[in-house]
């Protein structure tokens, strides 16, 4: 099965409401839904937590999760740190922590995708139109085919060249489940 780490260790100081992967929806909080998507898509689940984001070790803990306690340097830090310690050869997927609507049918077709296209690493980009027409802001937009689009938090990695630059596949879906990347109270 695949690794999965999910990055669970920045401020979410936009929201303003504690530590952003334990904010709740729909009486759950953000990251059991992501960690229900891996999960049941056949990951083995690694939470990547740092000093800044002490209760979501916590409830990992609680919920038998399990979680690496990272220096909180930085996103691309971190998961390096994780992976190495982990040692982690073979391809794996970052995410982020707050993608409430993610499912395990999504995480399986990103697997496929990657695992058909031959390239090292894959990237997970929606339509920027998309995130604008449900109300969400993209912080971050980039022309991928003539498409402006923005990045949903999903990525493979080979953990064999990890420090490299690797070729990837920049996969564009059309899918409104990605745009929710919540990062303001509108969002919310």
């Amino acid at each position: 099965s695949m690794f999965v780490l999910i990055m669970a260790g920045g401020r979410g100081s936009r929201l303003n409401l504690g530590e952003k992967p334990l904010v709740t929806i729909a009486g759950r909080p953000m990251i059991s839904c992501v960690i229900e998507a891996f999960s049941g898509a056949g990951c083995e689940i690694m939470v990547v937590a740092s000093p800044r984001t002490p209760l979501t070790k916590n409830w990992c803990r609680a919920n038998d999760v399990d979680v690496y306690p990272s220096d909180g340097i930085g996103y691309v830090e971190d998961f390096i740190a994780c992976a190495s310690e982990l040692d982690l050869r073979e391809p794996f997927f970052t995410s982020v922590a707050d993608l409430p609507c993610l499912s395990s049918s999504l995480v399986r077709r990103v697997r496929e995708e990657y695992e058909a296209s031959g390239k090292e690493a894959c990237s997970v980009w929606v339509p920027a139109a998309l995130v604008h027409e449900h109300g969400c802001t993209c912080n971050y937009v980039e022309n991928i085919d003539g498409v402006e689009a923005c990045p949903s938090g999903i990525n493979i990695i080979s953990g064999e060249r990890i420090t490299e630059e690797q070729e990837e596949l920049r996969l564009i879906l059309n899918e409104p489940s990605l745009v929710f990347n919540i990062n303001t109270r509108e969002e919310l």
